[in-house]
């Protein structure tokens, strides 16, 4: 019987100076503002018939890990980042069938501008846009907005579904079928298929209708990837598809299996929500030279260490800078109201370790965790294995390091194996981000 075959999306991470200094990245120093990255690598995801890319974004410069910004930017420690609003157009009219999904805070928008904005976007596209939904996790981040610290973090996404249902009701306030123009008639819109929706909600308001007109695929993708039982719950009731952080694959079975349980609980059809689980394999020609690239990702991971926990760091609130580096991180009572997701998943994966040696592996990704190393044959038939086990419905790619070589590895190396193994599709069957979501 042959295999069901698995999504595959890119998770793309918001500066294409992240590589600076380091192998294959090119004139990244010099050319970081230039969109050619990009488009080059969206197109490459594309002919691999890549579902989406995810453009993951933050909005400040950080100066958690030691109390400065000179690690963050001495380092190109996700600094620069460009808007991924401004990218996203660029990124569609290159290609043709490959969903695009910006990240949009909700604390940085009003309800009625992400909904026009990516509804636009829907429309430019021909029915391919998402919306990565993120509520913010720094102080920092919404201090930038003029407010004084984040709200509590089930507080967000309370303030979140809120948000939502008025986005989704921005979208549904044109029904199918409203544009009709008929030039006999002399009629562009039907009136009685426009309305307005009066949400007045906790926190948002908003008269409608949209101004803007319909969106081609009706509602946009909505995208999310938080893993707190709270972030969960808001994924079940909302998310199209829900990014999955998971280093183990009892780990990625207990994920899906929740996600999919509670959209069955509350009504839904769990089979309309993709989970794709991020990882990062490390291939070579042999899986002897992929041990060797191994081996030298974690020589690499240690000598940045300090970087890497920046971003631990940045993204949780907390100063790792005030730990010893060689020292284990034991069992140390941490909280955070910043990303709970990625404090535990860190704490988890690192008991035992040294923070020295947590850098290492964070900087490494799921590669030695979930076994990712070897030649493109032994990756293929890993990923192919562990999907069977999980159950579906994909991966979403990543790299510490962004450069056309980390592409050309995985969309000329390893999906053309995966394609012949059945493992993954050879071609679309839509136009559009949805239906070719939900093909199997």
């Amino acid at each position: 019987m042959s295999p069901t075959p698995f999504h595959l999306g890119w998770f793309l991470a918001g500066s294409n100076a992240q590589a600076w200094g380091r192998p294959w990245s090119g004139a990244v120093g010099r050319d970081w503002a230039k969109p050619d990255l990009y488009v080059d690598a969206v197109r490459a995801l594309e002919r691999a018939c890549f579902d989406y890319v995810l453009l993951e974004d933050n909005v400040f410069v950080g100066d958690t890990y030691g109390g400065s910004m000179d690690v963050y930017l001495r380092n190109a420690v996700q600094v620069p980042r460009m808007e991924p609003l401004m990218l996203a157009p660029l990124l569609a009219s290159a290609t043709s069938r490959i969903g695009i999904v910006p990240t949009i805070s909700t604390f940085a928008y009003h309800p009625y501008l992400v909904a026009r904005t990516v509804g636009t976007l829907d429309q430019l596209s021909g029915g391919r846009a998402g919306w990565n939904m993120v509520t913010g996790s720094s102080d920092r981040a919404v201090q930038n907005y003029g407010m004084a610290a984040m709200e509590p973090h089930d507080t967000r996404y309370e303030m979140a579904s809120e948000f939502c249902d008025l986005v989704n009701a921005l979208w549904d306030s044109w029904e199918p079928g409203a544009v009709v123009a008929d030039p006999e008639s002399g009629v562009f819109v039907d009136p009685e298929k426009v309305r307005p929706v009066d949400f007045h909600g906790k926190w948002y308001a908003s008269r409608g209708p949209l101004n803007s007109g319909p969106l081609p695929q009706g509602r946009a993708v909505l995208a999310q990837a938080g893993s707190s039982p709270r972030g969960r719950a808001f994924a079940a009731g909302y998310a199209d598809t829900v990014v999955g952080a998971e280093g183990t694959v009892e780990g990625m079975k207990r994920f899906r299996y929740d996600v999919r349980a509670r959209r069955a609980a509350a009504g839904g059809d769990p089979d309309t929500v993709k989970v794709l689980f991020v990882v990062t394999p490390v291939l070579g020609e042999s899986d002897a030279e992929a041990e060797v690239r191994e081996a030298q990702r974690a020589a690499t991971g240690l000598a940045l260490a300090e970087q890497t926990l920046a971003v631990t760091a940045k993204t949780t609130g907390i100063d790792f800078a005030d730990f010893p580096l060689d020292e284990p991180l034991g069992e140390r009572e941490l909280t955070t109201n910043g990303s709970q997701d990625t404090l535990r998943t860190f704490v988890e994966r690192n008991r035992g370790r040294t923070l020295r040696e947590a850098a290492a592996l964070s900087y490494g990704g799921t590669s030695r965790s979930l076994g990712l190393v070897g030649g493109l044959e032994t990756v293929a038939g890993q990923l192919g294995d562990i999907m069977a086990e999980v159950g579906g419905d994909g991966f979403l790619f990543a790299s510490p390091d962004l450069h056309r070589r980390t592409i050309a590895e995985i969309t000329d190396g390893l999906v053309p194996v995966l394609q012949r193994r059945g493992l993954v599709r050879t071609g679309y069957s839509a136009t559009g981000f949805r239906d070719n979501l939900l093909e199997f």
